[in-house]
């Protein structure tokens, strides 16, 4: 009977403290969350205050957050009486067959923080990496989140973007537009040089310093091939891209110029006469 009262007494005794420390364990991950999410907050605020970069700011938090997350985990199997150092050296020896099995992870852990330092872009800044053209929303630990110009979110693994071309378009102040406008041989150039100039100059958000560019860029069985060429901000560009074919039209429109249409010349037979056809009747 005193054998039973014994098991009796040991079993609510340890079930009994065994259920207050995982009520403690569970008390002290929500608070440690907490708190964590806390420590955060107030670093990436501290970081802003000092004007650090937003991108750096954010890859710092997540680093701390993971840090602390781990040092959360370490000292909850602590307070059970687990040892930890035993666990940390199983979690090292873990860690040494995880990274050999994701080394390509670890790679883009690596190449973000070479990013870090190097800064070729930053958050808001459009650009083409790993190809994938669009706008930088998030850099973080292995991969940079890219909103592409048709609102398709892309991850690119950091690794890829290091290892390949950056090109950064909103670096400089200015973005060139590339157009172009093919005349008919008998359109005056250097008039609709002039007129292309104007037309262009008017449109909202062109820099006027450079100034557009309009010139002779080519020359073809049709005719001249203009170069029209304005310099805007990255935020306005394809506004001015498609601006530009309008003004360009509607130029073209108002002087009455003829359609660059293909030509070639027929011999007759008695070889003294020549006629010009377009290339639409010899079809």
């Amino acid at each position: 009977m005193m054998d039973m009262q014994a098991i009796q007494t040991f079993l609510t005794t340890t079930v009994t403290e065994l259920g207050i420390k995982i009520l403690a364990a569970i008390a002290f991950w929500i608070v440690g969350r907490w708190l964590i999410g806390k420590v955060v907050s107030l670093m990436q605020a501290a970081l802003n205050r000092n004007q650090v970069d937003a991108t750096l700011t954010k890859y710092l938090g997540s680093i701390v957050a993971i840090a602390l997350n781990i040092a959360l985990v370490l000292g909850i199997l602590g307070y059970f009486g687990i040892q930890t150092t035993s666990f940390a050296a199983m979690l090292a020896g873990a860690g040494v067959a995880i990274g050999a099995a994701w080394s390509g992870m670890l790679g883009n852990f690596a190449a973000g923080a070479f990013m870090l330092v190097l800064r070729p872009f930053k958050l808001g800044d459009f650009v083409q990496v790993g190809g994938v053209t669009g706008t930088v929303h998030e850099l973080g630990l292995f991969g940079t989140t890219i909103i592409t110009p048709d609102n398709v979110l892309c991850v690119v693994g950091n690794g890829k973007i290091f290892g390949d071309t950056i090109m950064n378009y909103s670096a400089r102040p200015t973005r060139r537009v590339e157009r172009t406008a093919q005349l008919a041989g008998s359109v005056d150039t250097q008039q609709a040089i002039e007129r292309l100039r104007a037309a262009v100059a008017k449109i909202p958000n062109v820099a006027k310093d450079p100034a557009p560019e309009v010139t002779v860029l080519d020359m073809n069985l049709v005719g001249p091939v203009i170069a029209v060429r304005p310099h805007c901000h990255t935020d306005h560009y394809w506004q001015v891209y498609f601006d530009t074919n309008a003004a360009i039209l509607q130029v073209a429109k108002e002087a009455g110029w003829p359609a660059p249409t293909p030509t070639h010349y027929v011999r007759t037979s008695n070889g003294t006469h020549e006629t010009r056809l377009p290339a639409a009747e010899r079809a």
